[in-house]
């Protein structure tokens, strides 16, 4: 459930920010489009203040860091169908606050096009997501465990294309 949340997070929020123009600066849900950033309670991401995270008030608390750039936005705005992109986005949910779920995780995302694991860009230990994307690293806790879910070597971002 709780990667599921937090997938859809990212998948929604970045890619529903294509082609809107935003205010300079953080908006009331924790937004910065010019920064390329959100920081603040889950319950903001779905840009509905309203104590729950798409109607479910278990991760609404935590606190979460997204963070984009220039070309996961180009992507964005071209629909992923002008590659290749060298875009990424670095996901840090931490549910170890006061009345938090208690869930921690720490995503990296990098764009690798349609041919996933056969594509050039793809890193050895990632696994795929969203038909052209490999989540390069994924660890955190749950129930007190730490748990790494991906480790892809390298891990870091680079300059895919």
């Amino acid at each position: 459930m709780k990667k599921i949340i937090l997938f859809a997070v990212v998948f929604v929020f970045l890619f529903a920010a294509v082609g809107t123009a935003f205010a300079k600066g953080f908006d009331e849900f924790g937004y910065n489009y010019d920064a390329r950033i959100f920081v603040g309670p889950a319950d903001g991401v779905d840009r509905n203040s309203d104590g729950t995270v798409w109607g479910d008030s278990t991760y609404a608390n935590d606190h979460l860091v997204m963070k984009w750039n220039a070309e996961w936005d180009r992507g964005n705005d071209e629909g992923w169908a002008n590659p290749p992109y060298a875009a990424w986005t670095d996901n840090e949910w931490n549910g170890k606050v006061p009345g938090g779920s208690g869930y921690a995780e720490h995503y990296k995302i990098i764009w690798v096009g349609t041919e996933l694991e056969s594509s050039p860009y793809w890193k050895d230990g990632g696994y795929a997501v969203w038909g052209q994307f490999e989540v390069i690293m994924d660890q955190g806790t749950y129930d007190g465990e730490h748990i790494w879910y991906a480790h892809a070597i390298p891990c870091g971002y680079g300059l895919n294309p």
